[in-house]
């Protein structure tokens, strides 16, 4: 082995090399405090080696990118640690480069001859929030891709050079596909190396033997190996410890899911009012909260810009008699000042109801997503994005808070938990012609309330009438009769939800068609059922609340199947061109509950089964 070791050191230098890194004397003596170097460099390799396995799995597109990663997530053995582990590493990476600059800094550890390891730390920061950030938008989620919004924002108010660089960066008019293989090519290979050679010549100049200032370190003559390496081993063993605990925690994010999370699949043209920055640069978001419009350079450019000069200047400036107290003064504000901002944004979030809906709804859609990515046909071709484009459950409130909510209700909300300030001007449709509903309607107490006609012009109409008088005065035959009435027109709907209890209810239902035309119930009076009539002067019964029904009536409720020229306000919204089939059938199936519900989990039952004898 002597006689490999020497063949090999004398053609390549290695074992010198080693030799001179584990027993060469160190700058100080043995001690917790000169973990750092270890502890970040442990930190960057956990990046890299989980770095290199996710990009394995990656596909860089606006139709994959999301779909990669959830295949990561949820469905590779072991993706969701190897990502978990990937995300918090970058973040702690972040957190370690500034304590350890504070540490710098108060310990006075930069005087000459050491000047360069704090202006070498001074470069890592920023390579590694550049590296965070565009790792942000890669999983090309909701949260991701809004959060890579905000620096490419500020970006854009760098003097000169900053719209240029935006459009570098973007590709294109906007976050796109270009985009996102940018990103990818500066996460992977430019800010990775960049961040490395960096880390390397810092970790080299912080272990290199050279005489230090006294009073700052010791004159130690200790080697790394064994004392100072198993204090290393230590530290790192609590990093790996911590970042796991963080991973693995459920409810790490107080949504009740694990970390980090993935959410939707970005759709850009739906607003995300919870747009934010990741955790640690919070405190940034909220430093240009105080900046009106227009001077936001002063807080994103000038003023970090001249922070940086300052602390570039410590090392001269610690020589001076009160230099070392002004420098530690100020590196303690900083500190200070980032964590009472991000505390202030933490706390305004807090309390911001619009912020916490969009919350809300993200992770709402977020397990919608996964759910509908689970069913038998997957994810398609097109990408995640047309499942939920597709799907009723997410964009049919969508559609009832933007066109519907100015009148109507669904449950005294907009549809998306919001109440608007304007009372309802027409029906709640929350259940919309199930049974309940329509029981509701026919109830002389509950029929003008603005739950029904309330709000409208037909509050005095002949039904309010024929409900408040006619219904009012029912005898307990007809109250039976009109119940039948009520599941037959419930019937024509076919509601999802009712599917089974129209099937057991099949002779009432039978009964209650024939009931309509009595003149008992008068329905025919005003409405058509099954048979055409010119006399009609309401809603046409047949079908009433089918999703073709539906349609139709949303598209044109001034057609004289519908209200004719007695329609109330509401917009003709297929003839007027403001929801073509797609939407409208969105929003018919949303508000008939028709969409793609998973199969319940089987659960295991306690009874033992029977043995085999």
């Amino acid at each position: 082995m002597k006689a490999f070791l020497g063949w090999l050191d004398a053609r390549t230098g290695a074992v010198t090399f080693a030799r001179r890194i584990l027993f060469d004397p160190l700058p100080g003596s043995v001690g917790w405090r000169h973990c750092w170097g270890s502890v970040l460099v442990f930190t960057f390799l956990v990046q890299v080696i989980t770095g290199f396995f996710l990009l394995a799995g990656y596909s860089a597109s606006t139709q994959t990118a999301w779909e990669s990663v959830y295949h990561l997530q949820f469905e590779t053995p072991g993706g969701w640690l190897l990502r978990g582990l990937h995300v918090v590493a970058a973040q702690a990476f972040v957190i370690l480069l500034g304590l350890h600059l504070m540490q710098v800094v108060i310990q006075r550890t930069y005087l000459a001859p050491r000047e360069f390891t704090l202006l070498l730390l001074l470069v890592l920061i920023p390579l590694a929030l550049a590296q965070s950030v565009t790792g942000w938008l890669l999983p090309l989620d909701q949260k991701g891709y809004w959060a890579a919004r905000v620096p490419l924002n500020i970006l854009a108010v760098v003097p000169g050079i900053g719209p240029l660089l935006q459009q570098a960066l973007l590709g294109g008019p906007e976050v796109g596909h270009h985009t996102l293989t940018r990103f990818l090519a500066l996460h992977v290979t430019v800010l990775p190396l960049a961040l490395g050679v960096v880390l390397a010549v810092w970790w080299y100049l912080a272990r290199r033997p050279s005489p230090s200032p006294v009073g700052t370190v010791s004159a130690g003559k200790t080697s790394w190996w064994p004392e100072q390496a198993l204090r290393d081993a230590v530290a790192c063993l609590a990093v790996v410890v911590t970042l796991l605990l963080l991973v693995v925690r459920p409810g790490f994010d107080g949504w009740g899911v694990a970390f980090p999370e993935l959410l939707a699949p970005v759709d850009p043209v739906e607003p995300y009012s919870a747009a934010r920055p990741e955790w640690f640069m919070l405190f940034l978001f909220q430093f240009l909260k105080y900046f009106p419009a227009g001077s936001e350079v002063w807080g994103a450019v000038i003023i970090p810009s001249l922070i940086l000069l300052v602390m570039a200047a410590m090392p001269w400036v610690g020589r001076w008699r009160l230099g070392a107290g002004f420098n530690t003064a100020f590196v303690l504000a900083l500190g200070l000042g980032a964590v009472v901002l991000a505390g202030l944004a933490f706390r305004e979030d807090r309390h911001n109801t619009e912020y916490q809906a969009a919350r809300r709804q993200a992770h709402t859609e977020a397990a919608r997503a996964r759910e509908l990515a689970q069913t038998a046909s997957g994810i398609p071709e097109t990408g995640a994005l047309t499942l939920l484009r597709a799907d009723p459950l997410l964009q049919g409130p969508r559609l009832f808070a933007r066109h519907c909510a100015s009148c109507h209700r669904y449950e005294g909300h907009d549809g998306l938990g919001q109440v608007p300030t304007d009372p309802p001007s027409a029906s709640d449709l929350k259940g919309f012609a199930s049974r309940e509903w329509l029981t509701g309607l026919l109830d002389p107490l509950r029929v003008a309330t603005p739950h029904y006609f309330g709000g409208t012009r037909f509050e005095e109409g002949r039904m309010v009438r024929f409900v408040q008088k006619d219904v009012a005065a029912f005898d307990d035959a007809q109250r039976a009769n009109l119940a039948k009435v009520i599941l037959a027109v419930s019937a024509e709907a076919e509601l999802p939800a009712q599917r089974e209890a129209d099937l057991q209810d099949a002779d009432a239902i039978a009964a209650g068609r024939e009931l309509i035309r009595t003149r008992e119930m008068k329905c025919t009076d005003c409405h058509q059922f099954r048979v055409p009539d010119e006399d009609a002067i309401a809603p046409d019964l047949t079908g009433y609340g089918s999703r073709a029904w539906l349609v139709d009536f949303v598209g044109h409720p001034a057609h004289v199947r519908f209200y004719g020229r007695r329609n109330d306000r509401m917009p003709s919204f297929r003839r007027d061109e403001i929801l073509d089939e797609h939407a409208l059938g969105l929003l018919a199936d949303w508000l008939r509950g028709d969409w793609h519900r998973p199969a319940p989990a089987v659960v295991a039952t306690d009874q033992p089964t029977q043995r085999q004898e």
